[in-house]
């Protein structure tokens, strides 16, 4: 099968997890969600295509940084001691709040749409951008440093491969159950997360009280690092011998 590889740079980015609130909490690399999201965007598609991800990357360090904080109820009236803002007769609170910055970030993403015919318009999308290209943030702007189609192959493996080291990835967790891929459980064997990939719009009630919600579907993963492939397992390898995750 091919897939489209793309090396990214970030200074910095915050991937946020739905449910932090004061605390605007990061991921340690983008949930598919997000990198799905940049590619639609990119690509200026209106309707949803049908993609696997791999996501793999790393990270200098993480720090925490004061943002702008905006609040409001719906048909909450303007009140000047509690409200910062008038919006028409209707009140904004204005703060401060925190949130987890990643700096230095480097990502390695294979994207395999299920559609042959959109690997050309994808790849064109993210050599001559049409804007400026963002992941996570609209402000976390990413330098694109390689794009290229590569070949990538089921193979069974005649010695273990050793994942670079510095570098970490979300895995299937039904990789790490059948022990294809393992992870060094004396620094940690990596962290579970359900991690949201694609939604589906949902109605509930009727006329004024019709209210719209995205319902996600989420993948079971691992994310770790020191990362092995066993000897005669089965696993998806590009032709410049990385190791792909797709999910």
């Amino acid at each position: 099968m091919k897939g489209i590889r793309i090396k990214i740079y970030q200074e910095t980015a915050n991937y946020k997890k739905p449910t932090s609130s004061q605390l605007k909490e990061t991921y340690p690399l983008p949930p598919y969600s997000t990198v799905i999201g940049m590619i639609h965007n990119l690509c200026g598609f209106t309707e949803y295509k049908d993609m696997d991800i791999s996501i793999q990357g790393k990270y200098h360090s993480k720090y925490n940084d004061l943002y702008t904080r905006y609040e409001f109820q719906p048909g909450m009236k303007y009140d000047s001691v509690r409200h910062q803002i008038k919006a028409g007769d209707f009140g904004i609170s204005r703060g401060i709040a925190t949130a987890e910055i990643l700096s230095d970030i480097e990502l390695l993403i294979h994207i395999l749409p299920r559609d042959e015919c959109l690997f050309n318009v994808i790849k064109t999308s993210f050599e001559y951008p049409r804007e400026y290209p963002s992941l996570g943030r609209r402000e976390d702007i990413l330098t694109i440093q390689e794009v290229k189609i590569v070949d990538i192959s089921l193979k069974k493996l005649e010695k273990d491969i050793d994942f670079d080291e510095k570098y970490s990835a979300y895995i299937p967790k039904s990789s790490i159950k059948e022990e294809d891929i393992v992870l060094d459980y004396e620094y940690g064997g990596g962290t579970s997360f359900k991690l949201p990939k694609t939604y589906e719009i949902v109605i509930y009630g009727s006329g004024k009280n019709k209210k719209i919600f995205r319902k996600w579907s989420n993948v079971d993963v691992v994310y770790g690092s020191r990362i092995s492939a066993i000897r005669h397992s089965n696993v998806l390898i590009d032709e410049d011998q990385n190791l792909v995750f797709i999910v």
